[in-house]
């Protein structure tokens, strides 16, 4: 099948590698510009870029795929189907049913729950026991268009943004085929079901001792890889990367309770966290043992706000 794919991060390249090994003719690639990353700010191609570069596919990095040049150039790859997975701009109403079959989004999330640009990480966030898979038919609202298909998953305990991410970027791939080749009669969301799914903003990364501690020991989940959980202490910035709950204590939050090989035991509002994995500003993730070896850490220490 002729396709227009248009996506940006690493989710969206595995469906487009899995698109090209069904067979099918991906005429034209849409990406975001590269953008800065890593410490020196040097432009970055997306990995839907390097992708298309590697397999030879004509690609397109528009500000704006609203660029009249842009409709055009999808026009003239006469696509039957515009498949979208995290491509992070808005398509225009015009585009929408350009393709015979219109334009088909990959979301991770059992819509209508999570709409929005951080499925992944606020299903984490929320304590959510399952995910999933929607495949959408697109229209003009935030993924608010008419269900294809979709695929539940469990989320487990120790599962990371990472971790779900990648479960579910193969999870997609998948779905996206099957979609394609069994064209399933679109069914309508419930709107009375949604829930929104916005970007993590920076300061969500800090961990308010206040909350329990449960709560944050899926910040740190929801938040690994990025921008990582993190808190202060003496000046100094700490990343959390691992924790569990420990019941039975009971302190000022935020106050160290015991530091050793086996974690790094911190009181919260309900219970505390015992961190096993930390990370200094500029410095390696570290189990706690480790990380101890090298930072002065004692019991009755504090974190959080006030502290550095």
């Amino acid at each position: 099948m002729k396709l227009v794919f248009a996506g940006t991060p690493e989710f969206a390249a595995v469906s487009l590698e899995a698109l090209l090994a069904a067979g099918h003719e991906v005429t034209l690639v849409l990406t975001q510009p590269d953008r800065p990353a890593g410490r020196g700010l040097k432009a970055q191609p997306s990995a839907v870029k390097r992708l298309a570069l590697a397999r030879g596919l004509a690609l397109l990095q528009p500000a704006s795929p609203k660029d009249p040049a842009v409709l055009d150039a999808i026009a003239a790859a006469r696509p039957v189907a515009l498949v979208v997975a995290a491509y992070g701009l808005i398509l225009p109403p015009s585009l929408l049913t350009l393709p015979a079959r219109g334009c088909i989004n990959v979301h991770a999330s059992l819509l209508p729950r999570w709409r929005g640009a951080a499925p992944i990480q606020r299903a984490l966030l929320a304590g959510d026991a399952t995910t999933g898979i929607t495949i959408m038919q697109m229209d003009e609202g935030l993924d608010t268009g008419p269900i294809l298909l979709q695929e539940a998953i469990p989320i487990s305990a120790d599962d990371t943004a990472g971790t779900l991410h990648d479960k579910l970027a193969a999870l997609g791939a998948k779905l996206v085929i099957e979609a394609l080749a069994t064209n399933p009669v679109p069914r309508a969301q419930d709107a009375r079901a949604a829930t929104r799914a916005p970007r993590i903003a920076k300061s969500e990364a800090d961990i308010d001792w206040r909350n329990p501690a449960a709560a944050i020991e899926r910040q740190v989940r929801a938040f690994d890889p990025v921008p990582g959980a993190q808190t202060r202490n003496e000046g100094v910035t700490l990343k959390i990367w691992r924790g569990r709950t420990e019941r039975g204590v009971s302190a000022a939050p935020g106050t160290v309770c015991a530091a050793g090989p086996d974690g790094i035991v911190v009181a919260c509002g309900v219970d505390a966290l015992r961190i096993t994995v930390v990370q200094r500003a500029g410095g390696k993730r570290l189990a706690a043992g480790a990380f101890l070896s090298g930072f002065k850490l004692t019991p009755g220490a504090r974190f959080g706000p006030g502290n550095g």
